[in-house]
């Protein structure tokens, strides 16, 4: 199965380092038909929790590693809020380098943290929030045999832009996209893909919405926040790597930057699971609880929009049990009982 840097060689330049998959992209764009009638419009659900680590990370993560092997790095390093480190984690297990992961102590989702552990992460955790573990790793990038591996390595933006060229090859174009945001890399990373499939093939550019939790809205309110708090753990992030580059999408794709409340996050899980059959962590419904709540704002009825929900539900088990469980019913061991519950 090809991966990103085979399918969209034309647009993603490794120059002549080997290529390496572990079969991510060509993820689910399935149409929504619950938003699609709340909204008044056509809205379509990009599911990148169906990349191999179970999240959007991996397309930029294959491009890094791909480069990383390429320039005889030995250990990759990151700090993470989770996803980052799991994806990380994983592409160093099966191309045989060191993963050294930098986390906050405290607040990191268990399933996200388990999977880095599962795949042999080195496991570093500081007291301290993730932008005190970003400005560790930045003072690592001199050092000849790590490569740093976050949103601000520039070959993370260049696979993640495949997820535009992904939804205009199957869909066509679109009036709006509407997705999460935490370190900001990946909305740029959306308009970066947009932009070239624009000057390639002449699709429009639609509007970029983004949207940060409350607690964590550091683009929103234009001031750092030195500590951010949401249950949307993947993007709790009070100082943005690539904020200037999202101020950009918005700017000049006449979008804007929300936010939402933990309240709404929480909701739109919640019947993104029950009405379209989408199991995400709370932080990949950022975008859809946006869009609801914005919609009247910024005219979205009529249009073709896409929802990018980023990472799979099975990263916080935890959040399930508290806010999304289904009633377990306790009965005799016989038909009779169990046909009264079914019906």
């Amino acid at each position: 199965m090809n991966g990103i840097i085979e399918n969209y060689k034309e647009f993603i330049d490794i120059g002549d380092a080997n290529p390496i998959s572990m079969g991510e992209g060509s993820t689910p764009l399935l149409n929504s038909n619950f938003l699609s009638k709340k909204i008044g419009a056509d809205v379509f659900i990009k599911v990148e929790g169906c990349n191999p680590s179970g999240s959007f990370k991996d397309r930029g993560m294959v491009v890094a590693v791909c480069m990383a092997l390429h320039r005889k790095k030995r250990v990759l390093v990151c700090a993470s809020t989770g996803n980052t480190s799991a994806s990380a984690s994983a592409y160093a297990a099966k191309f045989g380098l060191v993963s050294a992961i930098i986390v906050p102590n405290g607040n990191i989702a268990k399933g996200k943290l388990s999977q880095a552990m599962a795949f042999g992460a080195k496991i570093i955790a500081i007291n301290g929030s993730f932008d005190d573990a970003l400005n560790i790793v930045r003072k690592l990038e001199d050092y000849d045999e790590i490569e740093i591996v976050n949103s601000i390595n520039p070959y993370r933006i260049e696979g993640q832009k495949s997820a535009a060229f992904e939804i205009l090859d199957d869909i066509g174009e679109i009036d709006s996209l509407c997705i999460p945001v935490g370190n900001a890399g990946n909305i740029t990373a959306y308009w970066k893909g947009f932009k070239e499939y624009n000057s390639k093939f002449g699709f429009k550019l639609p509007k970029m919405y983004g949207f940060q939790a409350e607690g964590a809205s550091p683009i929103v309110k234009n001031e750092i926040i030195e500590n951010p708090e949401t249950i949307a753990t993947a993007i709790r992030i009070g100082n943005p790597a690539s904020w200037d580059k999202a101020n950009e999408a918005v700017t000049y794709s006449d979008g804007a930057i929300k936010a939402v409340s933990d309240e709404e996050i929480i909701d739109s899980y919640v019947n993104l699971a029950r009405h379209d059959g989408v199991f995400c962590e709370p932080a990949s419904a950022a975008g859809i609880a946006g869009l609801i709540k914005y919609s009247k704002n910024y005219k979205f009825d009529g249009q073709k929009i896409v929802c990018v929900v980023t990472g799979n539900g099975l990263k916080d088990p935890s959040t399930s049990e508290k806010h999304a469980s289904s009633k377990i019913f306790e009965v005799n061991s016989n038909l009779d009982d169990v046909l009264k519950i079914i019906n």
